[in-house]
């Protein structure tokens, strides 16, 4: 392939799609993935692919307690790479584990943001219900944490009415605006590109100068992305690429984020989706792969 001459008679559409791909480049660089708890060995694997500083956030697994992703957030502080934990409100047992977790990660890891999601199980195991509760007990900043994500819904919840998604959203960044907490949003992944750029320019009325972080589904088996789309509540999108036929086709045989990653970055382009900062990458297909991924989007590989 020829080079894009970089003159004035370069013709729109090469350099439209030479902004595109910055665009996705800088999406990706400044993005964040995700990893298990169980495997802190991969975390100098993935930072030998990642901008140092990259954040990695390490999954609260049911029937866990919080204290066992410190040794994944310790090895990924150590790799270079920035540790966010997930802390899955209704699994905490109590307020004595919240608090004694977050010390450690704080100073065993140099934790200074997490990821607050509430944990989906039918009755909480502690204190907290939801994750305004936790905020409402002040936890985080007097631990020492300085950031809060919490998580969007732009396909909705598949157990929450969106009027109340909404409310609780808005209830949540009330407190951590009151506490001095910086709080960004974490979108679920979607198929749907547009349903993402309407929930990002709902949030940009709703949430001004709140940033978002865009979730992708990374590199994966069609199976496994699956299953994965019927547990995290993603249906409706999968209904409608199922209903376009032949893209349902290219989904089930060529399960990659690119497609996702070009159509966000046009919107980013045009200023629709001028609140993204970022995608994160849930990997499902493995952490290293995912890293791999990225590597190669933000490389031009």
């Amino acid at each position: 392939m020829s080079p894009i001459p970089a003159d004035a008679t370069q013709r729109p559409i090469e350099r439209a799609a030479a902004d595109s791909a910055a665009v996705m480049a800088e999406l990706v660089a400044c993005g964040s993935l995700e990893m298990g708890a169980e495997a802190p060995d991969t975390a100098r694997r993935i930072a030998e692919l990642l901008p140092t500083g990259t954040p990695v956030y390490v999954n609260h697994l049911p029937r866990r307690p919080l204290a066992e992703t410190l040794p994944a957030l310790i090895a990924l502080a150590k790799a270079g790479l920035e540790p966010v934990p997930h802390m899955a409100v209704r699994r905490i047992a109590s307020r004595a584990e919240a608090v004694a977790f977050l010390e450690r990660a704080v100073q065993e890891a140099g934790v200074r943001k997490v990821l607050l999601v509430g944990g989906d199980v039918p009755e909480p195991l502690g204190p907290y219900a939801e994750g305004a509760a936790l905020l409402r007990d002040r936890l985080l900043f007097d631990c020492g944490l300085r950031q809060v994500g919490l998580p969007g819904y732009p396909e909705g919840h598949p157990h929450i009415a969106t009027g109340t998604l909404a409310a609780a959203l808005a209830e949540k960044l009330a407190l951590a605006r009151g506490q001095g907490l910086g709080a960004y949003i974490v979108t679920q992944f979607s198929f749907a590109p547009n349903r993402i750029i309407e929930y990002c320019a709902d949030l940009a009325r709703r949430a001004a100068g709140v940033p978002v972080y865009v979730g992708l589904a990374g590199p994966t088996s069609p199976i496994t992305l699956l299953r994965y789309a019927q547990r995290c509540g993603v249906s409706a999108s999968l209904r409608a690429l199922q209903a376009q036929g032949m893209g349902a086709v290219r989904l089930f045989t060529h399960v990659d984020p690119a497609d996702q990653l070009a159509a966000l970055a046009r919107h980013a382009r045009s200023g629709s989706a001028s609140n993204v900062v970022g995608v994160h990458l849930y990997s499902f297909g493995g952490v290293a792969a995912t890293a791999a991924w990225m590597n190669a989007r933000i490389t031009g590989a």
